[in-house]
């Protein structure tokens, strides 16, 4: 059965009224949440990027249900995998065993701020499946001594460890990545609705697929007007055009508003659907039915209808998912 989830934003909404939303969510019948990791925004308009695994810890005591999960988080430079392995494992026992640990090789966007030289590709491939490592290691409760290429842990253990760690899913965009992560990862995280890398992922686990979620995310920009909607998705979600390989490698706000200042309305349109049509809203996430995801979350572009989208919307929206997931 396919799952369908809703996305906190964090980069276009406050903590108090992400943890809010994640209430309501769960109330409009929601099977998981996930957050984004952030530490800017992509544009200026949208204005926020609160710590992600505080609200992530809130939203475990305001919901009962719902799944939850980082959709992503960088293990690698921002945070020491060491330090990641402890929130997560935190997080799991706070939400009673429903917390999936997601995570990817990051954007420069939010690493660099530490201070250090953004990596190329492939040594922020090599980084990650290091992280996962030392995160698996740490989720034993043992206590971990590790030397890698990258990294560094000394005497470490995780004192509230959760019985069996913590599920990680692990984001992959090609035959490279799969291969590399496949084997330490328990789920697929994937931004495109590729059925090869569904397929890829399933056979690279030789044999350990069953119960492996691939997990995709989908922006939509529902609003009782259409050209509003659209003009709300321009402003603040004009960045998704650019595409993994350019987003992924610039640094700021400023980067991202002059990469994208040539994208069009109608490009917007073309690309997310907005409007009140929840058929049309449905249909937008058919090619990851296609494809073969388990799991599908929405983003619902913008805060100023985010609650209004989740009283009236999201509920009739859902039984219009689930009818496509079912055909």
């Amino acid at each position: 059965m396919t799952r369908f989830g809703y996305t906190l934003m964090t980069e276009q909404s406050g903590p108090r009224e992400l943890v809010g939303y994640a209430r309501a969510a769960e109330d409009a019948g929601f099977d998981f949440e996930v957050s984004s990791d952030h530490y800017s925004p992509w544009l200026m308009s949208q204005g926020h990027a609160p710590y992600a695994w505080s609200v992530l810890g809130a939203v475990a005591q305001a919901t009962e249900r719902v799944g939850l999960m980082t959709y992503v988080t960088c293990p690698t430079m921002r945070y020491h995998p060491a330090v990641v392995a402890q929130k997560a494992a935190t997080m799991q026992l706070l939400s009673d065993g429903r917390f999936t640990l997601g995570v990817g090789s990051g954007e420069n966007l939010n690493e660099h701020v530490v201070g250090r030289a953004w990596p190329s590709v492939d040594v922020r491939q090599n980084m990650l499946a290091e992280a996962v490592q030392i995160i698996r290691a740490l989720h034993t409760g043992e206590l971990t001594t590790f030397g890698g290429k990258y990294f560094r842990v000394d005497s470490a253990r995780i004192w509230d460890a959760p019985d069996g760690g913590v599920p990680i899913g692990i984001a992959v965009s090609g035959e490279d990545s799969i291969d590399l992560f496949a084997p330490l990862g328990d789920h697929m995280i994937a931004v495109q609705p590729d059925a090869g890398l569904v397929s890829g992922w399933d056979a690279a686990r030789a044999g350990s697929a069953a119960g492996s979620r691939k997990i995709g995310q989908v922006p939509i920009s529902w609003g009782p007007d259409r050209d509003a909607a659209i003009d709300r998705a321009h402003e603040q979600f004009r960045w998704f055009g650019g595409g993994w390989a350019v987003n992924s490698d610039l640094p700021t706000p400023a980067g991202f508003a002059a990469a994208s200042r040539f994208v069009r309305r109608e490009d917007v349109a073309s690309s997310i659907a907005c409007g009140p049509d929840l058929d049309a809203l449905a249909a937008s996430v058919q090619p990851y039915l296609e494809a073969g995801f388990t799991d599908i979350a929405l983003v619902q572009v913008g805060d100023e209808l985010q609650q209004r989208f989740l009283d009236e919307a999201a509920g009739p929206l859902l039984e219009r998912l689930r009818s496509l997931a079912a055909d």
